[in-house]
């Protein structure tokens, strides 16, 4: 029972690093990555809902999620999303900043979002869309999940140079790539094998692997 409590303690950490993240891309004016960056483009180039957007696009992965990765994983990022919006609405009510550089607000967004991530991923928990992609292809081919996140964001900064001023989307893609930065360095990988036999243990539980059995895990 402490187990799980300490779990869902740390998501909500996660969850809020992300939401302080967001509030100072926001206060930026610089680009939002991800499925949400995605959502937003085509939301500018065709005049329905952002939220109908960013469900639909995230239908894919949700579905991946379930099939691939269990339900418990995806009730469990589902949950994160949800926190996520909430906290990003209250943060971006209280918490204002009459002056903020671009250039600052990118590097604390993408430290703040990278350490968030590292807190769900380690439960295994995401934020939806990419974020499963990248914990799938992590899992199943060893691919870094900070590389799919990367390249993501990469592309979602092409696709807004239509939409944003060339020095918004040079500032986004620095905060991009410090994000990315901060997951290779301290979100490290388990064997695959070793991975896909926590994963089935922690959903069948539904509890997960504290973080310094998995980092011994690493580590061996």
């Amino acid at each position: 029972m402490k187990q799980v409590a300490l779990q869902w303690y740390a998501q909500v950490e996660g969850c809020f690093l992300v939401s302080l993240g967001i509030c100072f891309l926001a206060a930026s004016g610089l680009l939002v990555g991800g499925t949400a960056g995605f959502a937003f483009i085509a939301h500018k180039f065709m005049p329905v809902s952002f939220g109908f957007w960013f469900f639909i696009i995230n239908l894919p992965f949700f579905y991946l999620a379930i099939r691939q990765m269990g339900k418990a994983f995806a009730v469990r990022s589902l949950i994160c999303i949800v926190a996520v919006s909430l906290m990003s609405d209250v943060l971006n009510y209280y918490v204002s900043f009459d002056a903020l550089p671009p250039l600052l607000g990118a590097v604390i967004a993408g430290g703040l979002i990278g350490i968030g991530l590292i807190l769900l991923f380690r439960y295994r928990s995401s934020l939806g869309g990419v974020n499963i992609l990248g914990l799938y292809l992590e899992e199943r081919f060893n691919i870094h999940s900070g590389k799919v996140l990367l390249a993501s964001d990469v592309l979602v900064a092409c696709c807004a140079l239509t939409l944003y001023e060339i020095d918004k989307v040079a500032y986004s893609l620095l905060g991009f790539v410090v994000l990315s930065s901060v997951l290779g360095r301290y979100h490290k990988k388990a064997p695959i094998q070793q991975q896909a036999n926590k994963a089935k243990k922690s959903d069948a539980q539904h509890a997960s692997v504290s973080p310094v059995s998995e980092t011994a895990i690493t580590d061996s």
